[in-house]
């Protein structure tokens, strides 16, 4: 609580400060000795003063004189009392270079006149208080830069060495360029990513329109252009392969064909009836080369008319069949007819069931193979035998090592010119092809007679088997093969005239009725031998011509109705 008899006025004006020293202390202004003060100015003055305060039910007093202008005086916190806040500029340290104002010291400010002593209901004035520091107002701007008045000793920070600034400049040039650095890393594992997955997709796309373009993908072969391919040197592993029928002594023949150049793979179905020359030189059959020759009898036979070589012959039995299909667990195939059970009873279920993706055991594989209906044709049953080799190499392994195992495991009697550890090799090539789609079935036409089609075997021969269909040299024994356009039967006659004469005879057939009869050559070699066979038949020399013989003959007699048939009448 306030001292009554002294107490704290908070309004008494304050020491001014007027400047400051060399070592930037404020300088205050020298009191003088105090005057008696007049009374100051009283909010409630004009009321009665009581000695305890304020008498409410004072009565009014007349109006005071009015006193002469007094000087203002300030309160503890600067303001002038009875007149409000006047803002007064503070002292900034922090102020920019050169954009403090001018410093001016505070006039002086007037002498209060003390109050009289003694007068009724007045305070005794307070002592002043000790003086207290300030806070330095803050310069005035000016209205022009021009109009400043610096004073060192205001600006002495200014020299004071700032030793964290150029540390403060190095760590943000230092955190500035680790960010750059770590902006373009990033940047450049963007690019290395993009160029990557650019070269990737380049790479595949390349890869896939290759194999596109050379026909290597699944379902994309042409056989144009695999004709196209086969016509250069080609390196083909070809294997003869006869299956034995112990149950009703047929034979099924096919030829296996690996081409390493063109990766595919192709079985190609020998019919029986296909004429083929004996190891005399006669013709025959090639179901009665397989009995009659043998192996090596019918290999050569069959090398000779195709101009194919071939490796080896792979005889195949059908218990060793079962044998082979029972140790791959089965093949897959889709049968085109039923096949009854030939040891079941009657009434019994069928062995075969028509249907694709038919599962076929070991007994089931024989019987489908070996099947032909009543009536049916040859290239049928040859057909379903192609089947059943297609199947068995797709569950073949692909490794030699392994497909020589399921070999050895038939304990057959290898042929000598095909030991079980080159049949195993040729099968897992085989088999390699025909689990990624690249292997086919083909079948060899020939017509009635048993000669190869004309024309139409070339597709075979030519682009399969890289085979040439061309006569025997000079040496040899020449080929003639007959087309009778006479109307009659004259194909026996001159078949007997002819092997009489020391000829091979490959086949006859019939065409249509012609005058006048030919005898055709294709190479210039066999031109002799085409002048020696006319005459042989009696035909004018006139009747021989360039062309194109049938198959693999090197001549083809064309009988006409001029031909006189030995023995008619």
């Amino acid at each position: 609580m306030n001292d009554q008899q002294n107490p704290y006025d908070p309004y008494y004006p304050q020491p001014q400060i007027i400047g400051y020293d060399a070592y930037g202390q404020p300088v205050y202004q020298q009191q003088p000795a105090q005057a008696p003060q007049q009374p100051a100015y009283d909010p409630y003055a004009g009321q009665q003063q009581t000695a305890y305060g304020y008498d409410p039910y004072a009565q009014p007093q007349a109006p005071q004189q009015p006193q002469a202008p007094q000087q203002p005086s300030y309160d503890g916190y600067g303001d002038r009392q009875g007149q409000g806040y006047v803002p007064q500029p503070s002292y900034d340290p922090y102020e920019s270079y050169g954009g403090g104002q001018q410093w001016q010291a505070a006039e002086p400010a007037a002498p209060v006149a003390a109050a009289p002593a003694g007068v009724p209901g007045q305070r005794p004035a307070p002592e002043p208080p000790a003086p207290q520091p300030t806070r330095p107002a803050a310069p005035r701007r000016a209205e022009a830069d021009d109009e400043r008045d610096y004073r060192t000793e205001q600006f002495s920070f200014i020299e004071e060495p700032d030793e964290d600034s150029e540390d403060v400049i190095d760590w943000l040039k230092f955190t500035e360029s680790r960010s750059e650095r770590r902006e373009e890393a990033r940047r450049r594992g963007r690019n290395r990513v993009i160029a990557l997955v650019v070269v990737l997709v380049l790479a595949v796309v390349g890869g896939v329109g290759y194999l596109w373009s050379a026909g290597l993908l699944p379902g994309t072969g042409d056989p144009e252009q695999q004709g196209q391919a086969a016509a250069g040197p080609q390196r083909r592993d070809t294997i003869v392969l006869h299956l034995h029928d112990t149950q009703g002594g047929s034979t099924s023949t096919a030829l296996l064909v690996d081409n390493s150049t063109t990766k595919q793979g192709t079985t190609v179905l020998l019919p029986n009836a296909l004429a083929v020359a004996d190891s005399e030189g006669a013709a025959t059959t090639l179901g009665k080369s397989v009995e009659e020759d043998g192996s090596s009898g019918t290999r050569e036979a069959l090398d000779t008319l195709l101009g194919a070589k071939i490796a080896g012959t792979w005889r195949l039995d059908t218990p060793y069949l079962e044998n082979l299909v029972e140790y791959l667990g089965g093949i897959e195939v889709d049968t085109d007819t039923t096949v009854p059970d030939p040891q079941g009873k009657k009434g019994a279920d069928p062995l075969v069931v028509q249907g694709e993706q038919q599962t076929l055991t070991g007994r089931a594989a024989v019987a489908y193979a070996t099947f032909r209906a009543s009536g049916e044709a040859e290239a049928k049953q040859l057909q379903r035998f192609g089947q059943v080799v297609n199947g068995v190499l797709r569950k073949m392994p692909s490794d030699a090592t392994n497909a020589t195992g399921a070999v050895e495991y038939l304990q057959q009697i290898a042929d000598p010119s095909l030991p079980e550890k080159d049949l195993g090799a040729s099968l897992a090539k085989l088999a390699e092809r025909a689990k990624t789609g690249a292997y086919k079935t083909a079948l060899l036409p020939v017509g009635q007679d048993g000669a190869l089609a004309e024309g139409a075997g070339d597709s075979v021969v030519k682009d399969i088997l890289g085979g040439k269909a061309t006569a025997l040299d000079a040496s040899g024994v020449p080929r003639v093969s007959i087309k009778d356009g006479t109307g009659e039967d004259a194909v026996e006659a001159a078949k007997v005239v002819l092997i009489n004469g020391g000829y091979a005879f490959v086949g006859g057939s019939k065409t249509e009725s012609r005058a006048k009869s030919e005898v055709v050559y294709g190479d210039d070699a066999q031109k002799a031998t085409a002048a020696e066979v006319a005459k042989t038949l009696g035909l004018p020399a006139g009747s021989v011509t360039k062309g194109k013989p049938a198959g693999t003959a090197a001549v083809t007699v064309v009988l006409g109705r001029d031909y006189e048939i030995p023995g008619a009448s």
